[in-house]
């Protein structure tokens, strides 16, 4: 990034921060470094080598069809045909839209994969579809038709449809036709060259951007639970026993070490906070007493996650893969997306044990018998219902992301013909985790209500530094729960201050 704050992309050196900043919209400009060029144009020539002595070699996607077609070779003259017909006869996406956002990641993930110069594509094909994106001309890619395996075919397709003037493309809100955004943005209709339109669809980029999407949302649900807890664990006069770090150092692990040592952190920060450990308790309940043990393994598996998808972000996933310095064509399955399913499954795991865990709090808050606190943190209960049909809510919204959180990656249907007769679901892996993000961080939102207003009930003031800071912030936007109201507005401010806080 320079002073104008524009991103250079520098083809596979994408870091998890650059990806994340990319998702938010943290640049204005995306500019492809120069030096690219040269090995893009080194494995174009890979294919004009191939081609200009009429080889009777046949290389999959350069002279031969597609899948099972792989083997019907085709004649020269209608090598661009073949090429164009594939964008088109792929365009089969179904589903709403992907956001602009999700379309952003995507395509420049897209362009940094390509642009590593082993895809045989042109510089120009790959400056086009930078021009779109920089204009804010955001091709329309529809959320479903993918089965994560020869890439994400549909979604691609519909990704660089634009560059030869069929699909729509979405400015400010707005549809409009891939002609007129080719004209607005003074770009020409491509013509695609051998290769180009397969090594434009073959890719894992959709599965792999909305999984680290999800990705970044469920860190920072992550962030805000643990917070939350802490005003639940205060609330209820838990014991501060169970972070002990000479507990967790005998154990090992050491997302569980860290977890224990964020909220030893956050219940003292050099203040005492004088209602903990008076509840006369032995024990807590294990959502209490166990959280660095479940929320150390999810922090250890959302650690190895990014590595996975940021490996994944940099990777060259096309098929055949030119190799320009030995002047070969290798056919291989990189485009098959199991790296980004398995990691989409665990996070939808990950997903589902933090929404639990928050909801099994919330339901102890709101019992009097284990919080000692009035039913349903209301003054008056039975005139007033307070909390009880919150709690209701969190419920629903965890069984949803039970019920959602089976493995997609150990589904499979074979298609074209058998040909590819095993694939990861990654697409649909990665895309369910949004619905299951969004439950989870409601929950995380009803915890902190209810927390903070269990706190008020036993008129407990005095908080660490950070917790004193979103205490503050919370009570500012939505105040103590006096008698009954019309609730949904509140949960939905609270949610908005969790992606506001913890981004």
């Amino acid at each position: 990034m320079n002073n104008s704050n524009n991103f250079i992309i520098n083809p596979g050196k994408l870091c998890i921060s650059n990806l994340k900043d990319i998702y938010f919209g943290k640049y204005e400009k995306y500019v492809l470094c120069s030096e690219a060029k040269t090995s893009m144009n080194q494995s174009v020539e890979n294919i004009k080598n191939l081609l200009s002595n009429n080889s009777l070699k046949s290389v999959y996607g350069v002279n031969t069809g597609f899948g099972k077609l792989a083997s019907t070779r085709i004649e020269l003259k209608d090598l661009t045909t073949l090429q164009h017909n594939l964008i088109k006869s792929h365009c089969t996406g179904v589903g709403e839209f992907f956001d602009d956002s999700s379309v952003r990641l995507i395509a420049l993930m897209k362009i940094s994969s390509l642009a590593r110069g082993y895809s045989g594509i042109r510089f120009e094909v790959l400056d086009s579809l930078l021009t779109l994106i920089n204009k804010e001309y955001y091709p329309c890619v529809p959320v479903k038709g993918s089965v994560g395996a020869s890439g994400d075919l549909a979604p691609l397709a519909h990704l660089v449809a634009p560059l030869i003037g069929i699909g729509s493309v979405r400015k400010n809100g707005k549809i409009i036709s891939a002609s007129q955004a080719l004209e607005e943005c003074k770009l020409v209709k491509l013509e695609m060259q051998p290769l180009e339109g397969l090594s434009l669809l073959n890719g894992t980029q959709v599965s792999t951007a909305i999984a680290l999407i999800s990705l970044f949302k469920t860190q920072t649900i992550m962030s805000a639970c643990l917070e939350a807890s802490a005003f639940s664990l205060i609330a209820i006069e838990g014991n501060t026993e169970p972070f002990d770090k000479r507990i967790h150092e005998l154990r090992g692990h050491q997302g569980q070490i860290i977890i224990a040592e964020k909220m030893r952190n956050l219940l003292a920060d050099g203040i005492e906070i004088e209602c903990l450990n008076k509840s006369g308790r032995i024990q807590d309940p294990y959502s209490f007493r166990c959280l660095p043990q479940v929320l150390g393994a999810c922090f250890e598996q959302l650690n190895a996650i990014e590595k996975t998808l940021e490996i994944e972000a940099n990777a060259v996933t096309n098929n055949p893969i030119s190799i320009f310095e030995s002047n070969e064509f290798l056919s291989g399955g990189n485009f098959h997306a199991e790296p980004v399913a398995i990691a989409a499954d665990i996070l939808a795991i990950i997903c589902t044990e933090i929404s639990s865990l928050s909801e099994r709090r919330i339901s102890i808050l709101l019992d009097s018998n284990l919080s000692g606190l009035p039913p349903f943190l209301v003054n008056n209960s039975g005139l007033n219902s307070g909390f009880m049909i919150a709690q209701v809510t969190a419920a629903a919204l965890v069984s949803e992301n039970k019920s959602k959180s089976f493995p997609c990656s150990v589904d499979s249907i074979p298609t074209s013909a058998n040909q590819e007769d095993h694939v990861s679901m990654a697409t649909h892996a990665a895309y369910r985790l949004l619905d299951m993000t969004e439950n989870a961080a409601y929950v995380v939102a009803i915890e902190f209500l209810a927390a903070l207003q269990a706190c008020d009930l036993r008129n407990i003031k005095k908080f660490s530094g950070k917790l004193l800071s979103i205490y503050k912030n919370l009570r500012t936007k939505i105040e103590f729960y006096e008698s009954d109201r019309f609730f949904s507005d509140d949960i939905k401010i609270a949610r908005d201050f969790i992606f506001e806080n913890y981004r």
